[in-house]
């Protein structure tokens, strides 16, 4: 089909006039970007994307009545456009598992790193998917983008397309966007086209001239283009009148526009749900008695390595402190993507909207940084969880007893933090047995996200199973042999050892649970509860205390910042000698009738 500037037009106006009737019928949503970026968007659609192979983005996900229009309109499956915004109808944002949405996208920033990821797995793969990303003025104001910006300049991602809604304009005036846009990205390895976003020659022309490296398209447009509030920030949402909508709809709307997006729907194909390749089942190695997780969690990974699994591995400049960068991975670089590890630099929160980037595509993606710095990445972490992707994050340096780095290195409330996002696994083992289970469950899921936190110490590991399951979350794995149980202790990681010589100081019914998973643990039965949780129950952790109160009587944690120090010393230090809790829990206890 031949399409020139005229259908275009038609086409795009077409997508103006669906959108702002689904804006108009929901009396919600943006109607600035949908009047001064259609033009853009019918462009790529129209005379570039190849759906069964490319990708798009919509990072401004705001835009979100616009990408619904097109994609009705282009024969995709997406429901009732008149659901837009009501309570189970299409999403105020778009959210990945609806056809042709590629990422769940809207906190701004998010949707580029995305597509980073997605160009990148595509490079690895060696095909030739291509990906275009509309961003807007906000997109690039956020961090998470030039950190992305700067990792895609680096690895030469020539399949990238970005397309810059330029109109200068965000929610609260002129855009602070960098003086010279333009500049940065050449700075950062990009080539750097620009165009009248509303002339569709010159998008054209810009989008399929040569470039070096990911390609960056500068569109001049107006937001609010059009209506009475053209050029205005009261354009950004929905502030025009009913009947500006009504009329600005009746003139947008028209048959030839209609027919041409219908003869397009004929040759497209519905986006399919991502398939993630298993992983091979091994045996645990056998490391010696006094050993880091850390240390466990990298002899078990190399293992799966060896044996060719499927993952994309990588850090944020940490790899072999954290145990991610193995003997049997092959680094990737920008002139070669046909290995498994990514040095993404020291980009945390880049890294992990990159990871979900590689996973909408069908990759399995690790990344590794230090426990408190899952901080930096907490909002892609987070939407990995809604999106359902199977991204693993492995967290070191687990607690206070890393010791002399001090408390700006020191986690004490990450784990409460993570353990408290939906839909996302977190595991702390204590031995190599719940370490293998933890990566096995990791990299077996296919929707949601998981963390796997470990320890820089050494511990020493014990993991027996006295009775209960590893897989249920949590298990006991110390009993003394009196006939009643008044007293179980529930730990952690590198506390379940100190749990253990704790309950051996006391001279009551005492068992302790090693609880490597509170997510598994929490959706057992009562009856596996209740067991676990026989008499008083004390929780001892060396992080935040207010969470475990869900299950215990009694926390022994920190609730404050650790010092410098060794790293036994500040353990000890901040509370977590087996004497001295030992003493506290029959102070503690020493009126309670158990």
């Amino acid at each position: 089909m031949t399409i020139d500037a005229k259908n275009l037009r038609e086409m795009s106006n077409v997508v103006r006039a669906v959108a702002l009737r689904m804006v108009r019928v929901a009396k919600s949503g943006h109607v600035g970007i949908v009047l001064g970026a259609a033009d853009i968007i019918t462009t790529v659609y129209a005379l570039f994307l190849e759906p069964a192979r490319d990708r798009f983005v919509l990072s401004a996900g705001h835009a979100s009545a616009m990408l619904y229009a097109v994609l009705k309109l282009a024969g995709y499956r997406i429901g009732e456009l008149d659901s837009f915004r009501r309570l189970d109808g299409l999403p105020g944002h778009p959210e990945f598992g609806m056809d042709g949405v590629a990422a769940t996208t809207g906190p701004l920033g998010q949707g580029i790193a995305n597509a980073v990821g997605m160009a990148l797995a595509e490079k690895h793969r060696g095909t030739n998917g291509r990906v275009y990303c509309l961003v807007s003025d906000g997109d690039l104001m956020e961090g998470v983008a030039q950190e992305a910006i700067a990792f895609a300049g680096r690895y030469n991602l020539d399949n990238l397309i970005v397309l810059w809604d330029n109109n200068g304009i965000s929610m609260d005036g002129v855009a602070q966007t960098d003086a010279n846009v333009a500049m940065r990205m050449r700075a950062a390895g990009w080539t750097v086209h620009r165009a009248n976003g509303n002339d569709f020659e010159e998008l054209y022309d810009a989008i399929s001239e040569s470039a070096v490296g990911p390609l960056f398209v500068q569109c001049d447009t107006v937001i609010g283009q059009g209506s009475s509030l053209a050029g205005d920030p009261r354009a950004h949402g929905y502030d025009l009148s009913d009947s500006e909508m009504a009329r600005l709809i009746d003139k947008f709307d028209n048959l030839s526009g209609r027919n041409l997006w219908r003869t397009l729907a004929r040759n497209h194909k519905n986006m399919r749900a991502p398939r993630y390749a298993s992983v091979p089942n091994i045996t645990a190695p056998v490391l010696p008695h006094f050993v880091s997780t850390r240390e466990m969690s990298a002899a078990f990974l190399s293992r799966i390595m060896a044996r060719g699994a499927d993952i994309m591995l990588g850090s944020a400049d940490v790899g072999k402190s954290t145990g991610v960068h193995v003997d049997s991975v092959c680094d990737i670089t920008r002139d070669d993507f046909s290995g498994n590890y990514i040095n993404y630099g020291v980009r945390e929160h880049a890294m992990a909207a990159i990871m979900n980037g590689m996973a909408y595509a069908g990759l399995r993606a690790v990344g590794s940084t230090f426990l408190v710095f899952s901080d930096y990445m907490r909002p892609a972490m987070r939407l990995a969880a809604l999106a359902g992707l199977p991204t693993v994050y492995v967290l070191t340096h687990d607690s206070i007893a890393i010791g002399q780095d001090g408390p700006t290195h020191q986690p004490i409330e990450q784990l409460a933090g993570l353990r408290l996002i939906p839909n996302m696994n977190v595991f702390r083992p204590a031995s190599m047995a719940e370490l293998a289970w933890s990566w096995r469950t990791a990299l077996s899921e296919t929707d949601r996200p998981s963390c796997i936190v470990l320890s820089r110490q050494k511990i020493a590991c014990l993991g027996t199973v006295v009775s209960g399951r590893i897989e249920a979350g949590a298990y006991v794995t110390y009993r003394t042999r009196a006939r009643r149980i008044r007293i179980t202790i529930i730990a952690t990681g590198s506390e379940v050892p100190l749990a253990i010589s704790v309950a051996r100081r006391l001279n009551v019914g005492v068992q302790v649970v090693s609880m490597p998973s509170v997510g598994h643990f929490r959706d057992m039965d009562e009856e596996y509860k209740a067991s676990m949780l026989q008499g008083r129950v004390i929780a001892l952790e060396a992080a935040a205390t207010a969470p475990w109160f869900e299950f215990a009587d009694d926390v022994i944690g920190i609730d404050e910042f650790g010092t410098s120090g060794q790293g036994d010393m500040v353990y000890r230090e901040c509370g977590f000698d087996a004497d001295a809790i030992a003493a506290a829990i029959r102070a503690k206890l020493k009126n309670v009738r158990l």
